[in-house]
């Protein structure tokens, strides 16, 4: 299989999965016009899914330190999609919360796996892991154009359609996993513990849970923010998501040309400067100007995403499925944990004021940035394949490759 091909693969089967995670917000119009829901309640469908994803995915990440598990991408993709399909089905809270969270631990089980994987077959340099992250970006980008067009002919009973890209992301898994089989790409010379830097790490997985609350508090509440200040109804709620994560796709690619001509951190700091001006503009202005401010914030709060993912890898080599499993998933997955208090503030005030301490997140992004350093150059290593019969042979090993 060509070099670019498994990553292009593994671009298309992450945008796929992280379909289910922007339906989950693009759903939220619907069950507020369909089934009368509050902004509490539709915060709470959102906290469904990162709820189990934040408890689980840290598992999931050590259980691939140990084991290479390369068939949870397939499976966890048609995980994802199941939860999504089902939760339109039966107009019951409860159950639409179970279906959401069905969902979240389909997405908690792809995201360490996958990153582990696609950092392999990247190698050296940032541009593989960007168009890795990208594809996760354009499913987002995606799923509100698939649940309008889907949802908005039939209603929420027509859900069961969105299991569609569930199955084309399974089938892209499968010569990921032929390849892996037969060329043995996860063999690599383990990194001893002494080269983890914690504190780094630690101070990194903050800074990401920042930028993971105002994140998904746009997305949780952008559609509706949006019909309120622009009008035209649920269209202008789905416009707004549109441009959310459009956004977030011309940031990443951004991120890892940036962070060819400088370092990481240094380009995660600037974008989180930026940041914080582009969400107290898209609180301020008035009007279809609404639109340009969204994409601003969302291109700045995507720049540092896959950088954040390499060096969350880079100050934990030794555990390089855990360190993907909390920098991809689980720190993203917190950020829906604010959802309800933001919903509950929205309630008891205006959308507009519960979203408005949503400016400071990317500030104190930026304040933990400024305590990071770029990792040191990587010691030896090796891609000798292990022996057949060793005890080890198939543990994921693999340490990453740094610039």
């Amino acid at each position: 299989m060509p070099r670019n091909r498994p990553i292009l693969l593994l671009s298309l089967g992450h945008a796929c999965v992280d379909v289910y995670q922007g339906a989950v917000a693009s759903l939220v119009p619907f069950l507020a016009d369909e089934r009368g829901y509050g902004y509490a309640a539709v915060s709470g469908v959102v906290l469904a899914a990162s709820l189990l994803s934040s408890l689980v995915q840290p598992l999931f990440g050590l259980l691939t330190d140990r084991r290479a598990m390369p068939w949870l991408l397939p499976v966890s993709t048609l995980v994802a999609g199941a939860g999504i399909a089902l939760c339109g089905v039966h107009d019951s809270y409860a159950v639409t919360l179970a279906c959401v969270a069905l969902s979240g631990l389909g997405v908690a089980a792809y995201h360490p796996e996958s990153a582990r994987v696609a950092r392999l077959a990247a190698g050296p340099g940032h541009t593989g892991m960007s168009r890795f992250s990208l594809g996760g970006t354009i499913g987002f980008a995606l799923a509100p154009l698939l649940v309008a067009a889907v949802v908005a002919t039939g209603g929420l009973a027509l859900t069961p359609l969105l299991a569609l890209p569930a199955l084309a992301g399974a089938a892209l898994g499968v010569p990921v996993l032929r390849s892996l089989g037969r060329d043995g790409a996860r063999a690599a010379a383990p990194v001893t513990a002494a080269d983890d830097d914690r504190p780094a790490f630690l101070r990194l997985s903050l800074a990401v849970v920042c930028r993971s609350i105002v994140y998904t508090g746009l997305g949780t509440f952008i559609a509706l923010y949006a019909q309120e200040r622009v009008g035209g109804g649920t269209a202008a709620g789905t416009a707004a998501l549109v441009v959310l994560y459009l956004g977030g796709a011309a940031g990443s690619l951004l991120g890892g040309s940036l962070a060819g001509r400088w370092n990481r951190v240094a380009v995660c700091r600037w974008a989180y400067l930026a940041s914080v001006a582009a969400v107290a503009g898209l609180l301020l202005v008035p009007g279809p100007v609404l639109y340009l401010f969204v994409a601003l914030a969302s291109a700045g709060l995507y720049v540092p995403f896959s950088l954040q993912v390499t060096l969350g890898q880079d100050y934990l080599p030794s555990r390089v499925g855990t360190a993907s499993g909390v920098t991809l998933g689980l720190t993203v997955s917190i950020g829906g944990l604010a959802g309800p208090l933001v919903g509950g503030l929205a309630d008891a005030t205006s959308l507009r004021t519960a979203l408005t301490p949503l400016v400071l997140m990317p500030v104190l992004s930026w304040l933990l940035f400024r305590t990071l350093r770029e990792p040191a150059p990587p010691g030896h290593l090796t891609t000798a394949r292990p022996p057949e019969d060793d005890q080890d042979a198939h543990r994921p090993t693999a340490s990453p490759v740094r610039d």
